[in-house]
C-alpha cells in the first residue's frame, strides 16, 4: 500500500536539476494535481536556477524531503540511484529513476527490496516505452520471428561514464523483450570504444527461446538520428519510427479464391510527449492507481539482459 496522498494531489521533489532533471521539473510544474515542492542539486546555483524557473524551493540534499514530499523523480548520475532512492523508498516516498536504474543487479534488488518494505512505488524511466508510437505498435506485435533496431545519435558529453549498451541499447532491449516475453536463450555481440573509454557502437544478436531473433544497433557517434523498430511475423511487418512517432503495418491477405493481396499502411498514433506520459503514469502510481508501466521489476529485467550484453561484448564470443 502506497501513503495516503491528500486532495490537493501529490507533493513531488526532482533531484537532480541536470539535463533530465530540467525536463523532469519542466513537465511536473505544469502538470495538474501535482505540487512540485522542492529541487534538489548538490550545486545550489543549478538548484536555485530550475527552482525558480518552476516556482519550487531549492535544496542541496534529498534528506531535507523527510516529511515534505509524497513522491521524488531521481535524475542524478547512475552511480548515486541506490544511494538516493533506497532511503527515500524505506520512509514510504515513491520514486521514479532514471534508466538504467542501478550500477548492478545487486544495487538494483535492493532498491526494489526498499519499495516493498516501505510500501512504496518504484519505477524506473524508460520513456521509450512511453511513446507513443511505441504504444500503438506492441499491441499488433504478436509473436514476432525477427526483429530488427537501430538506435543511432550525435555524439554528446552526457551519459559518458557508461556504455552505450546502458545509456541507448537499453531502451530497446526492454521493448524487445516486452514484445516477445520469453527467456533469451543466446547472444553475440560486438562493441568498440570509438570517442570515449567506454563501448561507444554495438551490435548484438539475440536468439529467444522461442526462436525470435533480435539484431540491436546502437550507437552515439552519428551525424544522423535514427530511432527505428521493425518487427517481422508471419504475413506481417510492423515499422515503428520513434523520433517520427509513425508506425506503418503491412499484411498479407490471403483467400482461396484468388492470389494473395498485401494491404496495411499508417497506424493512428495519438499525440502526447513520451516524458509527460511516463511521469504522468508514475504519479498516479504514486497516488494509489495502478502500477507504473515500467516497474521495478521491469527495470531490472532490462538491466540483467544489458548486463549480459555487455560481458558478451567483453568476452568477444556469443554463448547464454
Amino acid at each position: 500500500m502506497t501513503r495516503a496522498v491528500d486532495s490537493a494531489g501529490p507533493r513531488v521533489a526532482v533531484v537532480g536539476a541536470g539535463h533530465f532533471g530540467r525536463h523532469h521539473a519542466r513537465i511536473l510544474s505544469a502538470a495538474s494535481g501535482v505540487r512540485l515542492v522542492a529541487i534538489v542539486d548538490e550545486n545550489p546555483v543549478v538548484a536555485a536556477r530550475v527552482a525558480s524557473e518552476t516556482g519550487a524551493r531549492p535544496e542541496t540534499d534529498a534528506a531535507a524531503l523527510e516529511g515534505r514530499v509524497d513522491a521524488v523523480t531521481v535524475a542524478v548520475p547512475t552511480d548515486r540511484h541506490h544511494a538516493v532512492a533506497v532511503p527515500l523508498l524505506e520512509r514510504g516516498i515513491s520514486v521514479l529513476v532514471e534508466k538504467p536504474m542501478a550500477r548492478s543487479l545487486d544495487e538494483a534488488d535492493e532498491m526494489i527490496a526498499a519499495a516493498r518494505a516501505g510500501g512504496a512505488v518504484l519505477a524506473v524511466g524508460h520513456t521509450e516505452r512511453y511513446n507513443p508510437a511505441v504504444t500503438a505498435a506492441l499491441p499488433v506485435v504478436e509473436a514476432p520471428r525477427f526483429i530488427e533496431v537501430h538506435r543511432i545519435g550525435a555524439f554528446s558529453p552526457r551519459s559518458l561514464d557508461v556504455d552505450v549498451i546502458f545509456d541507448l541499447m537499453i531502451h530497446d532491449l526492454d521493448i524487445v523483450q516486452t514484445a516477445v516475453g520469453g527467456e533469451v536463450a543466446a547472444i553475440e555481440a560486438v562493441g568498440v570504444p570509438v570517442l570515449t573509454d567506454h563501448v561507444d557502437i554495438a551490435n548484438v544478436r539475440l536468439r529467444f527461446r522461442s526462436g525470435c531473433i533480435a539484431n540491436l544497433t546502437a550507437s552515439r557517434i552519428s551525424r544522423d538520428r535514427v530511432r527505428k523498430l521493425r518487427f517481422f511475423q508471419p504475413d506481417a511487418c510492423i515499422s515503428v519510427d520513434c523520433v517520427r512517432r509513425e508506425v506503418e503495418t503491412w499484411r498479407v491477405r490471403r483467400a482461396a479464391s484468388r492470389m494473395p493481396a498485401i494491404d496495411g499502411g499508417r497506424v493512428e498514433v495519438p499525440p502526447g510527449e513520451p516524458l509527460a506520459l511516463e511521469l504522468e503514469d508514475f504519479v498516479k502510481a504514486a497516488s494509489g492507481g495502478p502500477a507504473p508501466r515500467v516497474d521495478g521489476r521491469a527495470g531490472r529485467r532490462a538491466l540483467a539482459l544489458a548486463v549480459r550484453v555487455a560481458a558478451a561484448v567483453r568476452s568477444g564470443s556469443g554463448g547464454p
